[in-house]
């Protein structure tokens, strides 16, 4: 069976809305004893701004232990300009926005960011690297802000619990989960939501939008404002949203089984954005192809 990709928005998120799984996750990435984790409770991912004219923060997953710290989790599938920057930026919000007026520092909690990234950044061949605050000769100053950075793409060394945490992340059929070794409780609950994720129609139609607004127009968009190309900017972007929805469509037909020539002939030449949307209500309510066609007057 294929599996919904967990590197998509949506599944992402909703892989971390079941307690066990967020506790799990954090007591084998942070070396926490599982036990020791009372309570990992989702709070707002919109970071707050004290200016009008202040650039906002939004996280993918926040989360908060019971003593207060906070740890944002995030899945990165593409390569961002000034990334680092980025993480700061998100940390120093995380740490400052609870501080009230008139409030002592000693209010202030311990933040961590934790990326799971589908590319290389540090360069290093370990998966998984820590960072904290420390002088020249390696002696910790403080461990209130620690980074954690999680390469996707490497080959794994070893098969400890952080290593089956990327074969998840990266499982693509179900004879990829039996790759994974160990099988405590809050695995086992991972692997079973995504194979209940991975049943769902809407999901991987969910799943595959995600990607492809992640892939195409939020790169795109980054690279021709990088570059200053700003001219056909409309044009192309109305061209893309007709594509797109070409291609969506064809999606959820694929899962009904062959899509006849014809019908992905048309589909494809269709240039009006509003046939294209009520062909993909059609596709997504359609229990095969000849309803589908029937509906449609295809």
């Amino acid at each position: 069976m294929k599996l919904v990709s967990l590197k998509s928005d949506y599944a992402f998120k909703e892989l971390f809305s079941h307690e066990n799984i967020r506790k799990q996750f954090l007591s084998d990435m942070l070396d926490i004893p599982f036990e020791n984790i009372q309570s990992v409770a989702l709070v707002n991912t919109n970071l707050w701004v004290r200016y009008k004219k202040h650039k906002q923060g939004i996280l993918d997953v926040l989360m908060q232990l019971g003593d207060g710290a906070k740890i944002n989790v995030e899945m990165q599938v593409r390569r961002l300009m000034h990334w680092k920057k980025r993480q700061f930026f998100y940390l120093a919000k995380m740490y400052t926005e609870d501080l009230k007026a008139g409030e002592d520092y000693g209010k202030l909690r311990k933040c961590v960011s934790i990326a799971i990234l589908d590319f290389d950044l540090t360069g290093d061949e370990g998966c998984h690297s820590v960072y904290r605050m420390r002088n020249r000769d390696g002696r910790e100053f403080s461990d209130v802000w620690e980074i954690h950075i999680v390469e996707l793409g490497k080959e794994l060394q070893g098969s400890g619990a952080a290593e089956d945490w990327i074969r998840l992340f990266n499982a693509q059929r179900e004879e990829d989960l039996e790759m994974i070794r160990v099988k405590n409780v809050g695995m086992m609950e991972a692997i079973e939501a995504l194979r209940e994720m991975s049943l769902s129609k809407a999901m991987r139609y969910r799943r595959e939008v995600n990607l492809k607004l992640r892939r195409d127009r939020k790169a795109e968009d980054d690279y021709i404002r990088h570059c200053g190309r700003e001219e056909g900017k409309a044009e192309g972007k109305a061209e893309g949203k007709v594509e797109g929805k070409a291609e969506d469509v064809l999606l959820l037909l694929g899962e009904l089984g062959h899509i006849p020539q014809d019908v992905e002939a048309r589909i494809k030449n269709e240039k009006n954005p509003d046939i294209l949307s009520g062909w993909l209500g059609a596709a997504a309510k359609a229990g095969s192809m000849g309803q589908f066609r029937e509906r449609c007057g295809l």
